[in-house]
């Protein structure tokens, strides 16, 4: 594995940390209200790395476009998540594995071989088996919310990759400029609900916003965009996609929940499928490279 697919794992790792942050944040202040505080604190922390440094126009059209699609992804994945069971929700984001791959593919007219599919499809079941309890059920507004949240992150991890690529953008500036975005927007909406959630937080909700803040988006918005322009979309989404196994793991460790048979297969199944997805892009890339190489040369 390459620097860039361990930090993945750990942008992975830090978001299915985020769970049970979130869940007693947004009992105590609402959704909006704790997205607007998640953004404004990442925005601010980053802000001194900004001193020095002035967005171009180009740098500025792409931070707050990739801005708005992350923010649209939290939205749609927290309210979904309150109107499905966990089961649908697992189920379906993780859909994410098999979207990006096949929306990359349509943009660059350049498809992965079926072996890579057919590890996307192999995670997906794991995680099916993974989140498994009285199983699924009839489809409900939330399951739209969180397929199309489903959708727009497999754009968001796209358009990441695409509109970043051969160019020299400051990855710190636009991890600003998404953070911005997201604090604006999520400020504007909340605006009512602010002064009240802000009164309800004692030390320990404060310090859930900050790891948020500092943690699942400062830290991992970086990361991410980091290890993209230097990879794939579709091999940074697969091991993105292992986020629900950390979920469930700090779930079992720090909650004390339970881990069933199924789960465990499930683990096994999402890990395993990573593992295999990433060699196969990876030889797939090289391949690509030296074909290239080849045809470049008299």
């Amino acid at each position: 594995m390459s620097r860039s697919d361990l930090l993945l794992l750990t942008v992975a790792v830090v978001w299915g940390s985020s769970y049970l942050t979130a869940q007693t944040l947004v009992l105590a202040g609402g959704v909006l209200a704790v997205l607007a505080l998640r953004f404004l604190f990442s925005a601010i922390a980053l802000a001194p790395a900004m001193a020095r440094r002035r967005p171009s126009r180009a740098e500025l059209r792409v931070g707050t476009l990739l801005g708005l699609t992350q923010a649209a992804v939290l939205v749609l994945e927290t309210y979904g998540v309150s109107l499905t069971s966990a089961t649908n929700a697992g189920v379906l984001i993780s859909l994410t594995i098999l979207m990006t791959p096949a929306l990359e593919g349509a943009v660059r007219r350049r498809w992965l071989p079926g072996r890579f599919f057919a590890a996307a499809g192999v995670a997906v079941i794991g995680v099916a088996l993974l989140v498994a309890g009285p199983g699924l059920r009839a489809p409900t507004a939330g399951d739209v919310l969180i397929l199309a949240a489903a959708v727009v992150r497999a754009a968001h991890v796209t358009l990441s990759g695409r509109l970043t690529e051969g160019h020299r953008y400051d990855t710190v500036t636009l991890t600003w400029l998404q953070t911005v975005a997201g604090a604006i927007l999520f400020t504007l909406v909340a605006a009512p609900a602010l002064p009240s959630a802000v009164r309800a937080f004692g030390p320990g909700q404060w310090l859930g916003v900050l790891y948020l803040a500092l943690g699942c988006s400062v830290f991992a918005f970086l990361v991410q965009l980091w290890a993209i322009r230097r990879t794939s979309a579709a091999r940074a989404s697969l091991l993105l996609g292992t986020e629900p196994v950390w979920a469930v793991l700090i779930g079992v460790g720090i909650a004390g929940e339970h881990l069933t048979a199924a789960g465990v297969a499930g683990i096994v199944l999402v890990l395993g499928a990573t593992w295999y997805g990433q060699r196969v892009e990876a030889g797939h890339r090289a391949g690509e490279s030296l074909a290239y190489a080849g045809s470049s040369n008299p």
